[in-house]
């Protein structure tokens, strides 16, 4: 809490700074102004304000008490001497005796050696530091945090004048690398496949705050009461609508409900208003804040978390300006929309109009974030961690979304553009080939029948099971909506989800995966444990064994939901037969809990399990005679098999799925399943890829499980195969010591007319 006294400073020193703005000068002789203007109102003898440059060089803009020849050629890399130190850290410094501090840099242009301590704030506008303000003394002072607090408060409202051009030319703070309108090509991550070409939308890009000193904070106070009473009225129209009754949807909203009451977040608020800012300046503030200093942390739950702050944040903005919480561009969205943010939310990709949008294109973004999953259940197009795209873009600007090769075009030349049109042509040809295909069976040349299933993890996902064509579902990850909740869900609510996926499956068979979390699936009310290598940690079938309530809940849920009708259920991860059994062990007990209570049983259950820890496949003997289907997740075998983190990427691509010794896992396999009269499938990324495809059924599998949109390419190449010349040709290079299989087995299919 600030004292009376320090906050009557900060708004007269704020008072003072609006002033200078509404005086007349250069833009340099009214930053001069303000340095000295701060020097004198926080009694010191340097005030000094640095700006940061293209590459991240931090330049003396303007000082009073160092020598005035350094300005603009006195200048820091972010990192060196404690200017650079406070810029690469987003944090404020103080120090009594600077010069004995390991990171001091003396610039004898300067003249600073005269002066001991020094304080100093980072500038930040957005997520991003644009420049440091520093005060220095003669003496030794301790400045006190109240101090602190007020220079950040003066930062804040620097970093708006200077990036407002009101102070330095906008010019003069950008780089030149991108930031001119000029052709750019940028690089990211592949996050779902597809091609858009459109126009830039920028999501919830940043409101202008037009007053940043308030003359009344009482009354700015209670602004900020009845904005957040207007979020409040929001999230209830949201809660009451039929189509957020239930479901990942309302799980969502209900973490968001649960930001917007947290306290510590509105207490910082409420502060920085008591300091002289107006209700807007205050929210950003501490938002800006937050975002420098989550920068920081690496714990990817609490990075997530950061993104429900950044979108409450926003929303109040939005409130305090007058809006209506309605996403800024989703009403007047142009067709052909490229979406460009740092990150979003599975539900705030829902305030745009997915018919209008073309791609999304993401700073941040992980290929397990909702966001994605959701964007390829609409099957939009998505390149993740594209650094700094927000910085090098302007709304409508031309924008290519090349999400099949993880890259971005900012104001394309036209023959890049029309050579992607085409791109996007021919593959709307190819996938009016493929609705055709539909209705027509996935059988090879000879009439050997492949089951075409897909996975699902929403229901969403659902709408795509009969218009893709598919058998079935293969793989129901059940953990999402225990992901999106802010609580772990009964069973009543399991229920009721788990019933709505069986009546829209309308009778096409579901095998629903059983929680399957730890690793990167975080779930926010367990506390995560913290591991050395989480992807062989206490992650998936280990929790829910350790945890057995949660798993009797959710098979609770699961024969309540399927009736009278067949249920399928699969357990994750098993490593060894024991855990099956463990688990079948619960199964079978809830199972016999519902008979004893009267209600109506499934008419036919049917258990099976993941194949992904290559332990398992020692023990099929002892495995296949108790279960009903076997499913290879052929991402984790791959990681496992290869003892290779597919998360890394200096690793990730060093081994090849297509290798000889995976192909051989997979024909061991599909033979054991076979003499057990087992039914086997692949549920991972290589049942999705015509050619990863193709070579999995030469090794004997019959049953792929695949995202909506890799089915007709795969029910394509399916009905172009030759599979007994593919069985002769794949039996012959089992032995191979190649690295990979990949080009013999494209020549093969070349040279055998198979469609990839």
């Amino acid at each position: 809490m600030q004292s009376a006294g320090m906050t009557s400073v900060s708004r007269r020193l704020l008072g003072r700074l609006r002033d200078v703005m509404a005086g007349s000068g250069s833009a340099q002789d009214r930053l001069d102004k303000v340095v000295k203007l701060i020097a004198a109102d926080m009694v010191a003898e340097v005030c000094s304000c640095y700006v940061m440059r293209a590459g991240e060089v931090l330049e003396l803009f303007s000082t009073e008490g160092l020598k005035k020849e350094s300005v603009h050629q006195t200048r820091l890399r972010v990192g060196e001497g404690l200017v650079g130190d406070i810029a690469a850290h987003a944090r404020p410094l103080a120090l009594a005796d600077a010069q004995i501090h390991p990171n001091f840099v003396f610039r004898p242009e300067t003249g600073e050696e005269i002066f001991h301590s020094l304080m100093g704030v980072p500038i930040i506008r957005g997520s991003r530091v644009v420049g440091v303000l520093v005060v220095q003394n003669r003496t030794m002072r301790h400045y006190t945090d109240e101090e602190i607090e007020t220079l950040e408060t003066v930062a804040m409202v620097l970093a708006e004048l200077l990036v407002s051009g009101e102070l330095v030319n906008r010019a003069e703070l950008v780089p030149v690398d991108g930031n001119a309108l000029l052709p750019l090509r940028m690089e990211g991550v592949k996050l779902n496949g597809g091609v858009g070409v459109g126009v830039a939308v920028l999501h919830r890009p940043r409101i202008t705050i037009q007053r940043l000193v308030a003359e009344d904070p009482d009354a700015e106070l209670e602004r900020l009461k009845k904005a957040l009473t207007g979020i409040k009225l929001a999230l209830e129209e949201l809660f009451s609508r039929p189509e957020m009754r239930d479901g990942e949807h309302r799980d969502v909203l209900e973490t968001y409900r649960m930001f917007a009451e947290d306290k510590g977040w509105l207490n910082r608020i409420s502060e920085a208003i008591r300091t002289g800012l107006t209700a807007e300046a205050a929210v950003q503030k501490v938002h800006d804040d937050t975002r420098a200093r989550m920068n920081q942390i690496t714990d990817p739950y609490l990075r997530e978390r950061m993104h429900d702050f950044e979108d409450l944040a926003n929303r109040l903005l939005q409130h305090l300006a007058g809006g209506d919480d309605q996403r800024p561009g989703a009403a007047d969205l142009p067709e052909g929309a490229i979406l460009i943010g740092r990150n979003l939310g599975p539900m705030e990709l829902f305030d745009y109009d997915p018919k209008r949008l073309r791609g999304l294109v993401l700073e941040e973004g992980s290929a397990t974030s909702h966001v994605a999953i959701v964007a390829r259940a609409l099957d939009i197009p998505v390149v993740g961690r594209v650094k700094d795209v927000l910085d090098k873009i302007e709304p409508l600007d031309p924008v290519i979304c090349d999400g099949d090769n993880g890259q971005v075009f900012i104001r394309p030349p036209d023959d890049i553009r029309e050579t992607y049109i085409d791109a996007i042509s021919q593959r709307q040809m190819r996938l009016a080939v493929y609705a055709r295909l539909r209705e027509m069976p996935a059988v090879t040349r000879q009439g050997v029948r492949i089951g075409i299933h897909m996975n699902a993890g929403l229901l969403l996902d659902l709408q795509h099971l009969h218009d893709s064509g598919a058998d079935g579902i293969g793989l129901y990850r059940t953990e999402l909506p225990f992901m999106a909740r802010s609580s772990l869900p009964d069973v009543a609510a399991q229920t009721l989800l788990y019933k709505k996926i069986l009546d829209q499956a309308e009778g096409k068979p579901v095998v629903f995966r059983t929680l399957d979390v730890g690793g990167d699936k975080v779930l926010p009310y367990w506390n995560p444990y913290e591991e050395d290598n989480p992807a062989l940690g206490w992650r998936s079938i280990r929790i829910t064994l350790d945890r057995p309530a949660v798993m009797r809940s959710q098979l609770r849920a699961l024969l309540r939901a399927a009736q009278g009708r067949e249920l399928s259920v699969m357990f994750p991860m098993i490593a060894e037969v024991s855990e099956f059994v463990q688990a079948r062990h619960i199964l079978d007990k809830e199972l016999e809990h519902e008979r004893q209570i009267g209600n109506p049983l499934p008419s036919k259950l049917k258990v099976g399990t993941m194949l992904e820890v290559p332990a398992l496949a020692l023990q099929l003997d002892a495995l296949l005679p108790m279960v009903d289907f076997v499913s290879i997740g052929s991402n984790d075998l791959t990681q496992f098999l290869f003892a290779v983190d597919r998360g890394n990427p200096r690793i990730a691509e060093r081994y090849d799925s297509l290798a000889p010794a995976m192909i051989r896992f997979m024909r061991y396999v599909s033979v054991k399943c076979a003499q057990y009269k087992v039914s086997l499938s692949v549920c991972g990324e290589m049942a999705g890829r015509p050619l990863e495809a193709m070579a999995l059924i030469g090794a004997g599998i019959r049953h792929l499980s695949l995202s909506a949109p890799n089915i007709g390419p795969v029910k394509t190449m399916v009905r172009s195969l030759d599979i007994a010349a593919l069985e002769a040709y794949l039996n012959s290079l089992l032995k191979s010591p190649d690295h990979s299989l990949r080009n013999k087995l494209k020549t093969f299919a070349l040279d055998h007319g198979v469609v990839l």
